[in-house]
């Protein structure tokens, strides 16, 4: 496979010859069809601790950086964006003290210059109430502009196209998932602790069949697509672990997991599941870094918990 090229559709046709039995030969085709690689799953390094497993079957995986440059120290965030619903399936970033602390913002949503404009959804200069005639819904970031404070290339990365969704605001962005994006940056109060975050829309739980909702883009107005697709379902993942020089000796994970709905509250707790559930409902493997895996060693043990506060106490 190292020799196909990204993002290119290939044809294929297989042949088989079998004996005709009278001592010749003839040719039935076997198999006819096509595939096409993805866009970059080997441009993102496969060693940090938030990244979720890649499979191939991608549509578009990416990393962007900030203005230090492209060292593992200065990664701002990962990808996995899907042309199929115009959002990223998941988006992973670590969270320092250093990265939340400073002035940065930006506040101005614009195309995400690494992939076509026409696979992103034309929200950059209109919000939804605009382009699709619906107010319920805000441009909510996956990456929050509030976790890059420190580097104004990094807080505008987070105003791309493809870190946002269609998120309910008042009851759901503007509360609960503010509270928990908010709970998120407490996590990393002292200087040197690390916060791995894995977060992401769910359109159907693995295996269901929910109605999907879809906006329709205004008259008059050029939306892309004009049929565009709204989760039922909004998560996140965070892991913490200990180390011994560049090891992991230990590891705590805590997931949560939320019907796309106007809560009456901020208790976010409530919601908390385990990195096992989420990965349940979702189809990802997370975390898939720390030693050992679903089954046995730290990985196991990290996922398996459900308790936000043990989680916190790490």
């Amino acid at each position: 496979m190292n020799s196909l090229a990204l993002a290119t559709t290939y044809y294929y046709q297989a042949f088989m010859t079998v004996s005709d039995g009278n001592g010749g030969y003839k040719e039935i085709v076997s198999a006819i069809g096509q595939f096409t690689t993805t866009s970059e799953v080997s441009g993102v390094p496969t060693g940090w601790l938030e990244l979720p497993a890649t499979t191939g079957s991608e549509d578009y995986v990416g990393v962007f950086y900030g203005s230090g440059g492209n060292t593992d120290s200065n990664r701002n965030y990962s990808y996995n964006y899907s042309y199929t619903y115009y959002a990223s399936l998941w988006t992973a970033y670590p969270l320092t003290k250093a990265m939340i602390t400073g002035t940065a913002s930006t506040s101005s949503w614009r195309f995400n210059p690494s992939i076509d404009q026409d696979k992103q959804v034309s929200i950059t200069k209109n919000s939804y109430g605009t382009m699709y005639d619906n107010d319920l819904y805000s441009r909510g970031h996956q990456c929050p502009n509030a976790d890059r404070k420190s580097d104004d290339t990094m807080n505008l990365q987070t105003y791309y196209a493809t870190n946002q969704t269609p998120q309910i605001q008042n009851g759901f962005n503007g509360s609960i998932w503010s509270a928990l994006e908010t709970a998120e940056r407490n996590l990393v109060a002292s200087e040197g602790e690390v916060v791995y975050v894995v977060t992401g829309p769910a359109y159907r739980k693995q295996g269901g069949n929910e109605t999907i909702t879809y906006l329709t883009g205004a008259t008059g107005k050029n939306a892309n697509p004009t049929q565009l697709p709204v989760p039922n379902y909004y998560w996140k993942a965070f892991l913490k672990v200990k180390m011994s020089g560049n090891t992991v000796t230990s590891a705590s994970a805590i997931g949560f997991w939320f019907e796309h709905k106007q809560y009456d509250n901020s208790n976010y707790a409530r919601y908390a599941v385990s990195v096992d559930q989420i990965e349940q409902w979702t189809g990802f493997d997370l975390f898939v870094n720390l030693p050992g895996d679903d089954n046995t060693g730290i990985e196991k043990t990290a996922e398996s918990n459900s308790n936000w506060s043990t989680f916190q106490s790490f």
